[in-house]
């Protein structure tokens, strides 16, 4: 039978003998299997439940009370509890329930529904007195999408046809019919988009998401675009860490606050995960069977819009032989207008998979995203500050705002503005926060008397002697609601005298993000320049004049005395071979930026034959590797 449970069901049902064993019952019973999915804390159950708002911790303190009331202090911890009668028969119950969901496998859902159907225990009397019945559970289970089966396949129909007839007979079906009725009536126009997607507008509504500074035009003509009669679907392209998907989280606050345009008043921005819309989908049709779901609650939502970042994911997903991808099923309505979907990608994988599509491409309007300049992305860094100060406990002075701009872009050059800047601001807070926590010696002391009062427990209850036992069990609770105590003090504390993170900090982090030592970070510029001269003579021999012209030139690129749109220099060292040319390019190279390693050396001897040129301007058209 156990190949007929989830994975979850099997750990709910270990759980359950964790907790009989725990309020010392002489048997496993309905009420600990309820106990045993309150403790899992996920799973379709508990997702229920949430909806249902129920006080789940309400729920377990009533069943918990109920259960001490009767509990056996002579038991041992580690007893072996039998499963009463009563949960064997729900257990057999939620296999049935799941053959009548069309489902293959019984999961966390079909429990819950097999105790409340068998009234007569603890568990369904505690759920009903919370206003949990069964028809409410049913409703809300046959609204959410089952992963396991797709969406209502079954493996094996002729099972299902076999185990139709036993539940006729169970006096259960008017039950079912009756919830049938109710779930024509969601509560939640979009089951199964809140299933595979993010509300992103929840979200903002929240205070989840952080202050989106700036990209007034990108939002601006996401905006227009969305407002659109036909063809109104925006996609944002831009290099990675640019903030593409922040834009459309400025969007959903916007939206929030009333400053957008009355056409996007209370519109949803739901972020879909193409994931969890491909996972579990084992047979043919099923993808598409969810695809058309999703597509089905956005025409009866026009309220929605639909967010897919990383777009280029659509092209082939779900795919096989003889069968549709992801965006042929998505073309007809997203050129109708019938969907509003924003989609996000990289140029690369826009012109890889999009640019090819011409279908797919002129159904979107291209809203270009370039990084933020130095001055945005500090204005960015003091907007979310707020954020991370909270999160590491620290505080970060404007010097370290502005060498988190400065330093990323000198030193970090193959990444973008704002993420590369926003990334040391982080980990800097997470330095300064590990290095400066100290545990309190009275905190370490009272968690080794815990540990001391739980050893000497658990040898009185080996030895028989249950009273000495109760004794240490209960200095055991009395240390740790001390110990609860003195840790809230502490991060009171913490919250109090928060510590400050620096430029020197940021340095350091920098220094480790890109390798480069962080005395040479640190030293001013104009100091270091000052020097350049003295340094490079000094390795490069009998080489005075060449060595001034280079760095005259460079003093003057860095003074800002030369033409922005040409290069720092250009240099032809000439001479016989073993003078110092190359020597003197390395040793420039390890001055300015850390080492050797930062020279891109391009021999001419090795491009020789004409064929060779392709190694240095890429192949041509129709070769291997022109993409």
């Amino acid at each position: 039978m156990n190949n007929q449970f989830s994975q979850r069901v099997s750990d709910i049902i270990v759980y359950s003998k964790e907790e009989a064993n725990r309020l010392r019952s002489r048997y496993i019973g309905p009420e600990h299997l309820l106990l045993g999915i309150l403790r899992d804390g996920e799973g379709k159950a508990i997702k229920i439940l949430s909806k249902l708002n129920t006080n789940l911790a309400a729920i377990k303190q009533q069943i918990e009370a109920q259960l001490k009331a009767e509990a056996d202090e002579m038991l041992l911890p580690d007893a072996e509890v039998p499963l009463s009668n009563d949960a064997a028969k729900i257990l057999k119950m939620c296999i049935l329930e799941a053959r009548g969901m069309k489902s293959n496998i019984a999961d966390t859902e079909h429990v819950l529904l097999a105790i409340l159907r068998e009234k007569n225990n603890m568990a369904a009397s505690v759920l009903e007195a919370n206003d949990i019945n069964y028809v409410k559970v049913l409703e809300q289970a046959t609204l959410q999408p089952d992963i396991n089966s797709g969406m209502g396949f079954s493996e094996d129909d002729e099972d299902d046809e076999e185990m139709s007839s036993p539940r006729s007979g169970r006096g259960g079906s008017d039950e079912r019919q009756q919830a049938q009725t109710a779930s024509k009536k969601p509560s939640n126009d979009t089951p199964v988009l809140d299933n595979f997607g993010t509300d992103m507008t929840k979200a903002a509504e929240e205070g989840r998401l952080d202050p989106v500074v700036g990209r007034e035009r990108e939002i601006e003509r996401l905006a227009q675009i969305l407002s659109r009669r036909k063809k109104n679907n925006p996609i944002l392209i831009g290099e990675p860490g640019v903030g593409k998907s922040a834009i459309v989280e400025g969007l959903a606050l916007r939206i929030i606050q009333k400053k957008v345009s009355r056409i996007l008043f209370d519109k949803r921005v739901v972020a879909l995960d193409m994931t969890a819309v491909v996972a579990g989908t084992k047979y043919r049709g099923q993808f598409e069977e969810r695809i058309r779901s999703i597509l089905n609650e956005l025409q009866k939502n026009p309220n929605v819009i639909l967010f897919i970042d990383e777009i280029h994911t659509i092209v082939g997903a779900g795919s096989a032989a003889g069968s549709m991808d992801a965006a042929n099923m998505l073309k007809p309505a997203l050129a109708r207008g019938e969907i509003q979907c924003i989609g996000a990608t990289t140029l690369d994988e826009y012109r890889k998979n999009i640019e090819k599509d011409g279908a797919l491409e002129r159904r979107f309007q291209k809203v270009i995203v370039e990084p933020t300049t130095a001055a945005e992305t500090l204005q960015i860094l003091r907007n979310i500050k707020d954020k991370y100060e909270d999160h590491h406990n620290v505080y970060y002075t404007d010097e370290a705002l502005e060498a988190c701009v400065k330093l990323t872009d000198r030193y970090i050059t193959d990444r973008n503005f704002p993420d590369k800047a926003i990334d040391a601001l982080d980990e800097a807070g997470s330095r300064v926060h590990l290095t400066n926590v100290n545990v309190p010696k009275e905190i370490e002391e009272q968690e080794k008397l815990i540990e001391e009062a739980k050893n000497k427990k658990n040898e009185a209850v080996k030895s028989q002697n249950f009273e000495l036992a109760a004794s240490f069990r209960d200095k055991e609770k009395e240390l740790s609601i001390q110990l609860d105590e003195m840790k809230k003090e502490w991060e009171a504390n913490l919250k109090e005298n928060r510590q400050t993170v620096d430029a020197e900090e940021i340095a350091n982090v920098i220094s480790m993000m890109s390798g480069i030592p962080v005395q040479r970070m640190a030293q001013a510029e104009g100091i270091k320049l000052a020097g350049m001269k003295e340094d490079l003579q000094a390795k490069v021999i009998a080489q005075d004049t060449a060595i001034e012209k280079l760095v005259k030139a460079i003093l003057r690129s860095r003074v800002g005395l030369k033409d922005p749109n040409k290069p720092i220099g250009t240099f032809m060292f000439l001479g016989p071979t073993g003078v110092g040319k190359t020597h003197l390019a390395k040793e420039l190279a390890k001055y300015m930026f850390g080492s050797a390693d930062a020279l891109i050396r391009i021999d001419m001897s090795e491009y020789m034959e004409k064929f060779t040129v392709s190694r240095l301007v890429g192949a041509p058209p129709g070769y291997v590797g022109y993409e």
